[in-house]
């Protein structure tokens, strides 16, 4: 198996509204599609990022047991850093690198998961 990046990611939340408007008017991201409690948000190459709130109709066994934490790829991860600093993101911890120029800082999202920033100059 070869895997080449991340093609969707799925976020069960309890704060759909503030979810949403974080993803927007904070990432960035333009929302692709969007009905009640859910929405689906499209990522310059193509990946989508969906979050579903307690009233969507996601599958029970979708969210029944694991937490995801999903590595957002971006250009520059000081400036994303400072941007989410701004917008009032706590950055968790130390910005780590993996060597190769590979960094990646992870940070709370407004209703408490865990995500990260990644810079990865391998990935296309």
């Amino acid at each position: 198996m070869r895997i080449k990046g991340i093609s969707w990611v799925g976020v069960k939340t309890g704060s759909y509204d503030q979810m949403a408007r974080f993803f927007t008017e904070v990432m960035g991201l333009p929302v692709d599609f969007e009905q009640p409690d859910f929405a689906v948000f499209r990522l310059p190459d193509g990946d989508k990022l969906e979050i579903f709130g307690p009233q969507a109709t996601d599958p029970p066994e979708q969210f029944a047991r694991n937490g995801v934490v999903a590595g957002l790829l971006v250009e520059d991860i000081e400036e994303a850093s400072e941007e989410l600093r701004n917008a009032g993101i706590e950055l968790i911890g130390e910005r780590q690198s993996g060597g190769d120029g590979y960094f990646w800082q992870h940070f709370r999202s407004p209703d408490g998961k865990i995500f990260e920033l990644v810079c990865d100059p391998g990935h296309r």
